[in-house]
C-alpha cells in the first residue's frame, strides 16, 4: 500500500509539471513495471521455493536460472536464498477447453528450465471422477511417458458422472491458472482452499525432473511413508525421500516402502487426501507456509484428491481405487514367535518353554537359517526334521511361516542342480544387464545372486513352480517375504554399471536426498531391464509385484485365504499382504515410533501391520520387553522377532515379569479377536482403518491431532501404553466423551481432559468408549481352540444407549463374503431394550452361540428381565460397579433376539 500511496503521489506531480498525458502514460507504464518486479520478487521467507536444490547456489548461478537472490545476515537459514518469483512461468497456454467429465488445456513451454529434455507440449486433465474424488494429470500431449504397471488401479471409465439422468455436483471447485500450468482446489461448502499451485514454487517438466509446488491449508499433514517421523510431519522445511531402502529405520532416510499419498486435516475439522501415482524416485518438501514441493525424476503427474469430509471418508475413498485391504485369515490375528539366528533344537526349546507356559500363540516362524547355504526353497540338513515339526503345529490347530527372499543363486555348485536357477534362466525370467544377460548382485548365498523379474508373463508361474515344490517339503501356511526392495550387498552388478548409459540412467541431474547419495547404492542398477521396462522407473514397484505373484501363488497352491508378510511396499500393497516395519532397535523411542508406524500403514490401506516386539537389533531388557509386549499384543500384526546374536526375548525366556505381562496381554487379545476379526472385515469391504489415531474419531478436536502414544482399535477400544522406563501410570488426553476402564469397569466422564490411570507393572491400560459393543469370546492357547468358544458381548452404555455388530465366518475360506458364507450380525441397545438383528446367516456353526452380555454405566438396577418374552433370572447388577451382567443367556446368533429389563 505504500508504495501504491508513493506512486499515485508522484504522478499527481509530474500531472502538475508536465500537464502532459503522453508522459504521464509513459511514467505510469513504467512505474507499473517496477511495482510488477517489486511484488514478483518479494516473497515471504516461508514461501521461498528452492530454485537450486542441489549443488551450489550462488547469486550468478541464480540469476541465469531466472531467479530471485535474498541471501540472509545469518550464515545459515532454513529457507532458500535462490527462490522462484512469484511471476516465474515457462509455459503459456495453448487453449482450456471443457470436456464432458472435465477440462483439457494445453500448454507451450516458452523458457527452458535448467534441465535437460524440457518437454514442448503438455496436456493437463481435469477428471471429476466421482462427487468425492478429482483427478488431475500433467503429461506429455505427444510423447507416451512411463506409468506405473501395478497397482490396478480402479480407473474411471470416462462417462459422465449421472445420477437419475442429471450431473453429479463435485465436492470441488477447480481453476486454472490464466496462462502457465497451476490450477487451484477449492472445497465447494466452504470455499477452503485445499491446493494452489497457481503462480508459486517454479513449475518444470523435463524428461528427468518434474517439479510442481502448491499451497495448503494447514500444517497437520500425515503419511508421506515410510518413514521415521511424528505423526504430524514436520512441514519446517522437510524433505521426504520416497525410494525403497534396505536399511535400520532411522529418522531423514528413505524406507523400505514408498507411499506419495497424505491426509490433511483442515481448519474447519474437515480433512482431505492427496495421492500422486507415479512410482519414480522422487523428493516430497514440506515447508512452513504451509506447502508443498514435488520433485519427481520420471513419469507424469497423476494426482488423485479425495474430499472426505472425515479422515475415514479419506482412506476409504483412497482404497477404492488402490484396493480394498485383503481379509486376512483368522489364524493370523493370533501370536507369532520368531527369530533369526536359530537352531532346530533352539526351535524346539522356543516351542515347548512357551507350552509349558500357557502363552496363547498360533503361528512359529523360520528365517533363513532353515536353508541349505541361504538358498531360497531348499532345506538344511540340519533341519531335515523341520517337515515332521510343522505337520505337529498342524495336529496342535498351529501355523507355521518361513521366510523368502526374492534373489536367487546365480551360478550351479558342488556338482548338484539348483533348481530354481535352472528353471529362471530355461523361461528367461530375470532381470538383464545391457548385454542381455542375467543382472549378477550379491545377497544372502555364497556365490551370487540374480532377480526374478516379476512382471515378465512367465514369471508368476515360475515362481508358484518353486513354491510348490518346496510346499512338497514343507507345509508352510504362509511366505514371509523379505529383502524385496530389491536389496543387494553390492552396488548395482558385480560388473558395475558403467556399461548402462550410466550418465542417463545412474546419475541423472536431480538425485533425491536417498541413502548412499546414489540411485544404484544397495541395490540393483537403475538400467536394468525388465519385461515391463527399466528398472528406473520399476524400483520402487518390485516388493508389490514380487508380493503379487506370491499371494497369487498361495492361493493356487493352498485353496486358501493367502497370508504374505512383506517388507517392501507401494500403494495397492495391503489388497495382497500385510507388513512388518523391518529392522528396528530394541529401544524406548523404537517402541514409541512403532505406533506412529502402525498408524501411518492404516492410512495407507495396510491395516495388518506391526513392529518386531521388543525390537530386533541389540539385546532387549525385562522391563522394555515386558512393556513392549503389552503393546505388541495390540498391534494388528503381532510377532516377536530379534536378531541374530541377540539373547532370546521370547516371552518363556525372560523370566516371570515378562512372563505375566505376556499371559495377560494376550489373553486379553485373544478374547477381544472377534471385534478384531470384524474390524478387519470392515476394512476389507469398506477400506477402513482398523488402527486409527484419536482425531479419525474427534477431527473436531485439534487437542488429538498430534497424540501419538496413544490410539485406537476401531472406534471403540482405547490402547494406552506405558512408553517409558520406570513409569507406572500413563498421563493421556480423553476426548469429551464417556469412557469406561476395561478391567475394573469405572467410568470416565471426560470434557476433553487430561488424566493419570494407573498402569501396573504387568498391565496395559485399555478404555472402552461408551456408546459401543465388543463381540468377544473366551480366550484359548490357539485361535482354533478360542474359536469354539461362546460368544459375550462387552456394552458400553452412553445416554443409555450402544450399537455394535459381529462378522463371522471359517477364517480361511477364499471368498466368503462374495460367496454369503458369513455370519453378520448387528446389536443395538436403546434404553433397556437390547437387541439383535441378523443380516446373514450364511456359515454353520454350533458354536455360534451368546452366553454373557455385561452392560457397562447401568445406574439402577433392573426387577425383572425377559429373552423374546421369556423370564430370564439369570442376571446380576453390580451397583458399586454400575454394571448389569447377564450370564448362561444360551442365545443362537443366527436367529434374532430380544432382551428387555
Amino acid at each position: 500500500m505504500n508504495l501504491l500511496l508513493i506512486g499515485a503521489v508522484f504522478l499527481f506531480n509530474m500531472h502538475l509539471k508536465y500537464n502532459n498525458i503522453k508522459i504521464i502514460i509513459l511514467l505510469f507504464l513504467q512505474f507499473s513495471f517496477l511495482l510488477h518486479l517489486y511484488y514478483c520478487h518479494s516473497v515471504p521467507n516461508e514461501l521461498k521455493f528452492d530454485c537450486i536444490p542441489k549443488g551450489k547456489s550462488d547469486e550468478v548461478t541464480c540469476k541465469k536460472m531466472n531467479c530471485s537472490w535474498t541471501p540472509a545476515i545469518q550464515s545459515f537459514t532454513p529457507w532458500p536464498w535462490c527462490y522462484y518469483p512469484e511471476c516465474y512461468n515457462n509455459y503459456n497456454t495453448i487453449n482450456i477447453s471443457k470436456t464432458s467429465t472435465g477440462v483439457v488445456a494445453f500448454y507451450n513451454l516458452s523458457v527452458a528450465s535448467n534441465y535437460k529434455k524440457n518437454i514442448q507440449i503438455l496436456r493437463l486433465d481435469v477428471i471429476f471422477e466421482t462427487p468425492q474424488r478429482l483427478r488431475i494429470t500433467i503429461d506429455d500431449a505427444v510423447q507416451i511417458r512411463y506409468k506405473p504397471p501395478f497397482p490396478n488401479i480402479n480407473e474411471f471409465k470416462g462417462i459422465p458422472i449421472q445420477r437419475n439422468n442429471s450431473l453429479i455436483i463435485s465436492d470441488f471447485v477447480v481453476r486454472l491458472s490464466k496462462n502457465g500450468v497451476g490450477f487451484v482446489i477449492i472445497r465447494k461448502v466452504d470455499d477452503t482452499i485445499l491446493f494452489d499451485s497457481r503462480n508459486i514454487g517454479g513449475f518444470i517438466f523435463s524428461d528427468q525432473f518434474i517439479q510442481l509446488s502448491a499451497i495448503l491449508p494447514s500444517k497437520y499433514i500425515y503419511g508421506l511413508g515410510e518413514h521415521r517421523t511424528n505423526l504430524i510431519l514436520d512441514s519446517n522445511w522437510k524433505t521426504y525421500t520416497m525410494f525403497n531402502h534396505d536399511n535400520t529405520p532411522k529418522p531423514d532416510i528413505n524406507g523400505y516402502g514408498s507411499h506419495p499419498f497424505y491426509l490433511l486435516m483442515e481448519k474447519s475439522g474437515k480433512s482431505h487426501g492427496v495421492f500422486l501415482f507415479n512410482s519414480n524416485a522422487m523428493d516430497i518438501i514440506l515447508q512452513p507456509a504451509p506447502a508443498i514441493t514435488y520433485r519427481v525424476i520420471g513419469g507424469i503427474l497423476d494426482f488423485y484428491f479425495f474430499s472426505g469430509p472425515t479422515p475415514s471418508d479419506v482412506i476409504t475413498q483412497y482404497t477404492e481405487i488402490i484396493g480394498r485391504p485383503f481379509l486376512p485369515p483368522y489364524w493370523s490375528l493370533g501370536f507369532h514367535l520368531s527369530r533369526y539366528g536359530q537352531t532346530f533344537e533352539d526351535l524346539i526349546q522356543v516351542y515347548n518353554r512357551t507350552i509349558e507356559a500357557g502363552i496363547p500363540w498360533d503361528t512359529h516362524w523360520n528365517d533363513i537359517d532353515y536353508m541349505d547355504n541361504k538358498d531360497d526353497f531348499t532345506l538344511s540338513k540340519h533341519f531335515k526334521q523341520l517337515p515332521e515339526y510343522v505337520n505337529n503345529l498342524h495336529k496342535n490347530g498351529m501355523h507355521h511361516i518361513v521366510i523368502l527372499d526374492p534373489g536367487l543363486k546365480s551360478q550351479q555348485s558342488n556338482g548338484t542342480i539348483y533348481v530354481p536357477l535352472k528353471d529362471g534362466l530355461k523361461d528367461n525370467i530375470f532381470i538383464k544387464n545391457s548385454d542381455g544377460q542375467p543382472l549378477e548382485g550379491k545377497v544372502w548365498n555364497d556365490i551370487g545372486t540374480v532377480f526374478p523379474d516379476f512382471t515378465h508373463p512367465k514369471a508368476t508361474q515360475f515362481w508358484k513352480n518353486q513354491i510348490l515344490n518346496f510346499y512338497n517339503i514343507v507345509q508352510f501356511d504362509g511366505l514371509w517375504l523379505d529383502m524385496n526392495e530389491p536389496a543387494n550387498f553390492i552396488n548395482g552388478d558385480f560388473n558395475g554399471c558403467s556399461s548402462y548409459k550410466s550418465d542417463h540412467w545412474e546419475e541423472p541431474q536431480y538425485i533425491p536426498g536417498i541413502v548412499g547419495g546414489h540411485l544404484n547404492y544397495k541395490t540393483i542398477c537403475m538400467s536394468a531391464n525388465h519385461f515391463a521396462g527399466i528398472h528406473y522407473d520399476l524400483h520402487n514397484l518390485y516388493g508389490l509385484i514380487e508380493t503379487i505373484s506370491t499371494h497369487d501363488a498361495l492361493l493356487e497352491i493352498r485353496n486358501t485365504r493367502p497370508f504374505v508378510i512383506s517388507r517392501s511396499s507401494y500403494p495397492g500393497f495391503g489388497h495382497y499382504a500385510g507388513h512388518w516395519t523391518g529392522d528396528i532397535n530394541s529401544s524406548w523411542d523404537d517402541m514409541k515410533q512403532s505406533i506412529t508406524d502402525v498408524i501411518n500403514f492404516n492410512l495407507f490401506g495396510i491395516p495388518l501391520v506391526g513392529a518386531d516386539i521388543c525390537g530386533f537389533h541389540h539385546d532387549t531388557t525385562v522391563e522394555l520387553c515386558s512393556r513392549w509386549i503389552q503393546l505388541g499384543a495390540f498391534y494388528p500384526f503381532s510377532r516377536n522377532h530379534n536378531g541374530q546374536y541377540m539373547k532370546d526375548q521370547d516371552p518363556a525366556a525372560l523370566g516371570s515379569t515378562v512372563l505375566s505381562s505376556a499371559k495377560k496381554s494376550l489373553i486379553t487379545r485373544y478374547y477381544l479377536l472377534p471385534y478384531l476379526y470384524s474390524l478387519f472385515w470392515k476394512a476389507h469391504v469398506y477400506g477402513e482403518t482398523v488402527i486409527r489415531p484419536l482425531f479419525f474419531e474427534y477431527p473436531n478436536d485439534d487437542n488429538t491431532y498430534g497424540i501419538d502414544t496413544q490410539f485406537l482399535w476401531g472406534a471403540a477400544l482405547l490402547i494406552l501404553p506405558v512408553l517409558k522406563e520406570k513409569n507406572h501410570h500413563v498421563y493421556v488426553y480423553l476426548p469429551k466423551d464417556i469412557w469406561y476402564d476395561f478391567y475394573n469397569k469405572t467410568a470416565i466422564l471426560s470434557n476433553g481432559n487430561y488424566f493419570v490411570i494407573t498402569a501396573p507393572a504387568d498391565t496395559i491400560p485399555l478404555l472402552v468408549r461408551g456408546g459401543y459393543i465388543l463381540p468377544t469370546q473366551t480366550a484359548a492357547l490357539t485361535t482354533t481352540l478360542s474359536r469354539q468358544n461362546h460368544f459375550e458381548l462387552l456394552v458400553a452404555t452412553k445416554h443409555d444407549q450402544s450399537t455394535g455388530f459381529l462378522f463371522f465366518d471359517d477364517g480361511n475360506s477364499l471368498d466368503s463374503w462374495k460367496n454369503d458364507l458369513y455370519n453378520k450380525v448387528q446389536f443395538e441397545l436403546v434404553n433397556t431394550t437390547f437387541s439383535s438383528r441378523v443380516e446373514m446367516n450364511g456359515y454353520i456353526n454350533d458354536n455360534f452361540v451368546l452366553q454373557n452380555i455385561t452392560v457397562l454405566g447401568i445406574k439402577q438396577g433392573p426387577s425383572y428381565s425377559q429373552v423374546n418374552g421369556i423370564p430370564f433370572n439369570d442376571y446380576y447388577f453390580n451397583k458399586t460397579e454400575e454394571v448389569l451382567y447377564f450370564k448362561m443367556l444360551n442365545l443362537n446368533l443366527r436367529m434374532p433376539f430380544n432382551l428387555t429389563w
